[in-house]
């Protein structure tokens, strides 16, 4: 994920905390505040491991955030992952992504796949 896109600084992320609306699943927890431009955070509590761990997760996170970049609304998003997300397969991250984006209503709806869902 480009680093035009991430969320870096401490009071952008209390913002998100503060006003975001969030949702959860197994092994994530996904914050979304309104924003004009995309930025996307990620963190992981030192309770999930050590640091070589909570990179890891992160860079599991952002690979799994990236395919989506072109397809989720502007915002300020913030993944927080759970203590489980250490011990999560790959996909199942990548499907609890997916299902977070749904869920909070963040993915756009292109005319094109409109159009498939008619028929």
């Amino acid at each position: 994920m480009e680093r035009r896109y991430r969320l870096k600084k401490n009071r952008a992320f209390q913002y998100v905390y503060r006003k975001g609306h969030s949702v959860a699943c197994r092994n994530l927890v996904m914050l979304f505040a309104p924003s004009r431009e995309l930025k996307v955070g990620f963190s992981v509590s030192k309770k999930t491991g050590n640091a070589v761990t909570r990179n890891r997760i992160k860079r599991r996170l952002r690979e799994c955030f990236r395919p989506w970049l072109g397809d989720v609304k502007t915002g300020l998003y913030v993944i927080v992952a759970r203590s489980s997300a250490a011990e999560a397969a790959f996909d199942d991250l990548r499907k609890d992504m997916r299902y977070l984006l749904k869920k909070q209503d963040a993915l756009l709806k292109h005319p094109s796949e409109e159009g498939n869902r008619a028929e």
